[in-house]
């Protein structure tokens, strides 16, 4: 598969979950707290053949994500992605300005001719970044997520665990509120109306 170069010996092309884990097991916040994250189309940032960056774009988790967004159905959800990890090794990060941003807008334009693009969510789970990376490739601000709390079951040991399915009611452990994360937004389908409201992104806004 051809390759796209971007900078000074990089490189970028779509790789395996496999391949993907080697940089997102020990170097993404989320995926190293879970050990898992869903494969789609799946770049690679490659310096002198050296695995460097990934990035993941995912279909929407839950239909009712694009009918919320853009008042569609569930038959007209194609072309929905959400930009679901990003995670470039930190010697590379720290020492390649915009590294990140450049990574993200040319493997957008790899997605865009492999398949039909309407519009990319992206999160910034505010207790770890603000999403700034997405600021520069032009997406849209829209907020903070609504204020949401999880469950956590108390555990025979005294630890907790989060809940991730079924009943709650009678058990023992504890609410407590969740992360809430910034949301951006690039449309491509210039069709679509968004019910969201954009906003102006306020630093040390984060709760």
């Amino acid at each position: 598969m051809a390759k796209r170069r971007i900078k000074l010996g990089y490189s970028i092309r779509i790789i395996t979950k496999k391949e993907a884990s080697e940089i997102l097991l020990p170097f993404h916040y989320l995926t190293s707290l879970s050990r898992g994250f869903r494969s789609g189309y799946n770049y690679g940032l490659f310096k002198d053949e050296l695995l460097v960056g990934v990035i993941i774009f995912t279909g929407f988790s839950v239909p009712e994500l694009v009918r919320g967004m853009f008042d569609l159905n569930r038959t007209d959800q194609h072309g929905f992605f959400e930009l679901s990890r990003l995670c470039i090794h930190p010697n590379i990060q720290s020492s390649e300005h915009n590294i990140a941003s450049w990574f993200v807008a040319r493997a957008i334009r790899l997605l865009r001719k492999t398949t039909k693009v309407r519009a990319i969510l992206s999160y910034a789970d505010s207790a770890y970044h603000r999403g700034i990376v997405y600021q520069a490739c032009n997406f849209l601000y829209y907020g903070l997520t609504a204020k949401k709390a999880d469950f956590w079951f108390k555990q025979k040991d005294g630890t907790y665990k989060k809940h991730s399915r079924g009943p709650v009611k009678g058990r023992d452990g504890e609410w407590r509120p969740r992360t809430r994360k910034h949301r951006y937004l690039l449309i491509f389908d210039k069709s679509l109306h968004i019910n969201w409201k954009q906003q102006e992104y306020i630093k040390g806004l984060n709760k």
